[in-house]
């Protein structure tokens, strides 16, 4: 079965819920948001967030969402932010995710500017694949979200 890549806008805002849903549920500790508090979330928000400030890319097959990953690209700093890459576990291990954070980093804003994304600690497999895609560690470690005692890494891809 084969997948297509697509970087969406905000009239794919459903199918992009879908998927984030399915990742908040699936892996709760790689994200900053909850479940609880984004199944709760307008669809104008929803609609905004597909649509940017910056690329959301899902990876299709057949008729369902199996991946996602975006890229924030906010124009007060001169940083761009990889943010909630996931793949559909009986996806992962085919090259999917590395497919999604290539098309990512090769969007101009990405190409222009240094990437910065935070990485669960003990998500071995994730670091991994940021770091064969040039990341490298910051040294800042910080809480998940308010409170939590999971820690996420920095990494930096220059």
């Amino acid at each position: 079965m084969s997948t297509e890549l697509r970087v969406i806008t905000g009239a794919d805002w459903e199918a992009f819920r879908a998927v984030r849903l399915r990742a908040l549920a699936d892996s709760p500790d790689s994200f900053g948001a909850t479940l609880e508090e984004s199944a709760s979330q307008e669809s104008s928000l929803w609609r905004e967030r597909a649509g940017g400030p910056g690329p959301v890319v899902l990876a299709f097959a057949d008729d369902s969402t199996v991946g996602m990953g975006g890229l924030y690209t906010p124009d007060e700093t001169g940083d761009v932010f990889v943010w909630g890459m996931w793949v559909e576990p009986a996806w992962r291990g085919r090259g999917l995710a590395s497919d999604i954070l290539r098309l990512l980093l090769d969007q101009p804003a990405a190409q222009a500017r240094p990437a910065l994304l935070h990485v669960t600690q003990g998500n071995d497999t994730a670091r991994r694949l940021y770091e064969r895609h040039g990341f490298v560690g910051t040294g800042e470690t910080l809480p998940l979200r308010p409170g939590s005692t999971v820690l996420i890494d920095a990494l930096r891809r220059v």
